[in-house]
């Protein structure tokens, strides 16, 4: 049992090794770093340009029972996330979420508890050029794009969708094709709505369910362009917990248009609007 003990502790030392922490603070019932914390964020960004987020875990004091406090902490949590994707800044693809209620070690101090810990690892960044964060250098993609067909596409696919999450196994990958988003822009579009209702009652419904939210952009040949898929799969998952869907059942990644389902450059607009997509990876299902 010992030398268990002692391996156990051994391999933690392993994994932590290079992972190093910064300490976010925030004022009583928010869930907005405080004055003196978000300076001190802005000024590690401005100095760890080589450094990519691994983990962000949410804390709060006392006061509270634990079913709000660990609401509160997962405010915090995706509060941290949003400002690092708009900011750019690197976030690991496997990024670990957690939040805490009551279940951890307090401070006395309780302004110690208020606070959100951002684990993070240097990284080695390739010599690349900065590419525009664009969908299309020469193509407004969403102008020639009919609101009214949407509309009624929208509505067609919501009818289907539930069944295809349940027909679903692990490892399988849900097409969702009519979540649209504004030109060069995270912002979905309103017609496209009812299918982020449907998808949230979905995860609702299902309570084991566990899925990844992968982004596609159309149009963009270059490979390295994936920031604005990033944020729009971020949008879809913050729409999800900020509706009460825990964060540890969700994840997100943007492919850009690395995953096209036809060739970049499209021909025309219908094949735009298969590649400017949202895809679904089961993850656990039981």
């Amino acid at each position: 049992m010992q030398k268990l003990y002692l391996a156990c502790i051994l391999l933690f030392s392993i994994a932590s090794l290079g992972q190093k922490k910064l300490e976010v603070f925030f004022d009583f019932n928010t869930d907005v770093p405080n004055a003196s914390s978000q300076s001190k964020v802005d000024q590690w960004m401005a100095e760890n340009k080589n450094v990519a987020v691994t983990k962000i875990y949410g804390y709060c004091d006392s006061v509270d029972d634990s079913k709000y406090n660990k609401e509160l902490a997962l405010r915090r949590v995706n509060t941290m996330l949003a400002y690092f994707k708009k900011e750019n800044f690197k976030v690991d693809d496997n990024v670990e979420l957690k939040s805490f209620g009551k279940d951890f070690k307090y401070s006395k101090n309780q302004s110690e508890n208020r606070k959100v810990e951002i684990y993070y690892n240097e990284i080695n960044v390739p010599n690349q050029t900065n590419a525009k964060e664009t969908e299309t250098n020469n193509i407004n993609s969403d102008k020639d794009f009919e609101l009214s067909s949407l509309a009624s596409l929208v509505e067609e696919e919501k009818s289907t969708l539930k069944a295809k999450f349940v027909k679903a196994k692990v490892g399988d990958l849900i097409r969702i094709h009519n979540i649209s988003f504004y030109f060069n822009s995270e912002k979905v579009m309103e017609q496209s709505e009812p299918l982020l209702d449907e998808l949230l009652q979905i995860m609702l419904d299902n309570p084991t369910l566990t899925i990844q939210i992968h982004g596609h952009i159309c149009c963009n040949p270059n490979p390295m362009d994936t920031k604005l898929s990033y944020r729009r799969a971020l949008v879809i998952l913050k729409y999800l917990t900020n509706r009460g869907i825990q964060v540890n059942r969700l994840g997100f990644k943007g492919f850009g248009s690395n995953n096209p389902i036809y060739k970049v450059p499209e021909r025309n607009e219908k094949e735009r609007a298969a590649n400017r997509r949202v895809e679904i990876l089961i993850v656990g299902k039981r």
